[in-house]
């Protein structure tokens, strides 16, 4: 005969470790995505926060930068002129955006959701 008291209770067995293997599984899906979730919502807020206090420091150090050309500029000459310099690096970063920009976004995120 082929199947046994013993034979069904062994698969029995096997079939809910199978069972809680999968629920275990699922569990440590779950908890990976939300860990990567937490990621990189965590680094999208470090940004913006670094971003704001960088643009707000930025906007006071060209507003001296301004005050202090104007001396022998004039003041409104002195304004253009940090304007245009603004303009000059504006058009750096756009031809430069590959490698500066998504380029390490790209890494950033390759290894944040694949590890």
């Amino acid at each position: 005969m082929l199947s046994s008291d013993k034979n069904v209770e062994t698969i029995g067995r096997m079939a809910a470790v199978l069972l809680r293997y999968l629920q275990l599984q699922g569990e440590s899906l779950k908890l990976g995505t939300i860990d990567k979730l937490v990621r990189l919502i965590t680094a999208a807020v470090l940004a913006f926060v670094v971003f704001m206090l960088v643009s707000a420091i930025g906007i006071m150090l060209s507003i001296a930068f301004a005050c202090w050309i104007a001396r022998w500029t004039g003041t409104p000459l002195a304004f253009v002129l940090v304007a245009a310099a603004y303009l000059g690096i504006i058009i750096v970063v756009v031809t430069h955006r590959r490698q500066w920009i998504e380029g390490p976004l790209v890494r950033f995120l390759t290894q944040t959701l694949l590890s």
